[in-house]
């Protein structure tokens, strides 16, 4: 295998075998390396597939800014997850979940800590996912030295459900498409703009609305309430909460599932993010 372009001293674009264009990821593969130069395949730890466009650049652009410890961190976490759940994770939790523990383990260094009001569900609904998540806690506390909460296992197992989602009915895959479609237009015409789809804030809502989606197709509902911080938001996302209220009035009407006020707070919090400058 030889360069073709050079990201970083830890990344490299270049060919597999059979012509496939791949990032190699590998500890120093890149350092002094210019195209066409061979590359030691016994520095390589992992090679990503090229077949999206738009993955690809997004997967470079969160690659080239994260620590590079981070990123076999969660290597090895998605490797014992596919491992432990015995079957196929799309590819794209390699984008989703290397961005959401870097973002984790930044916001436990500046001791921000954010509940997972899912927490008490995902235990329940998805326990194998959530031992997972376990597991994965341990291996960031050996591998970084960093002990992350548990409201992370849950965080973790959420990003597993979504990456595991091909193997949901087609049906139902069909129903939480059209749903998300609709969503994401409430909120466009909501704001009269359009979303900047290459974004992580993109990345995060849609992950998010997925596993809303979820819960509305399958009766699963959010309980857990936080008043005090709901009266907060509804005074400091006036607008963003308006436009929640007629996602959550398009859900009664078409789905006849009534959302909870917690079920506000997140989507109102992502929408925020989402329609931000």
């Amino acid at each position: 295998m030889k360069v073709v372009k050079v990201i970083n001293n830890n990344l490299v674009r270049t060919y597999d075998e059979n012509g496939n264009e791949v990032l190699a990821m590998g500890c120093g593969l890149g350092f002094k390396k210019s195209s066409g130069d061979e590359i030691d395949s016994s520095l390589i730890e992992k090679l990503y597939t090229c077949n999206d466009k738009a993955n690809t650049n997004q997967l470079v652009k969160i690659l080239e800014k994260i620590p590079f410890e981070h990123i076999q961190v969660t290597n090895e976490i998605i490797n014992f997850a596919r491992a432990s759940l015995g079957k196929k994770l799309n590819d794209n939790i390699f984008i989703s979940l290397t961005d959401h523990l870097n973002f984790a383990i930044d916001r436990h260094k500046n001791g921000i800590a954010i509940r997972n009001a899912l927490l008490w569900e995902i235990k329940k609904f998805y326990n194998h996912e959530y031992l997972i998540g376990k597991e994965a806690l341990d291996i960031i506390n050996r591998r970084l030295g960093i002990q992350l909460p548990e409201d992370e296992a849950g965080f973790i197992a959420l990003h597993l459900v979504n990456a595991s989602m091909d193997e949901i009915s087609m049906q139902k895959a069909t129903d939480m498409a059209k749903m998300i479609q609709q969503i994401i237009n409430i909120v466009k015409y909501h704001f009269n703009m359009e979303l900047d789809e290459y974004s992580i804030h993109y990345e995060r809502f849609i992950t998010h609305v997925k596993f809303f989606a979820q819960r509305v197709l399958s009766g699963t509902i959010i309980k857990d309430q936080d008043e005090q911080f709901l009266a907060v938001l509804k005074q400091q996302c006036k607008d963003e909460y308006a436009c929640t209220r007629k996602v959550k009035e398009f859900i009664k009407q078409e789905y006849g599932c009534d959302l909870t006020e917690d079920e506000m707070i997140y989507l109102t919090v992502h929408i925020k993010r989402i329609t931000s400058k």
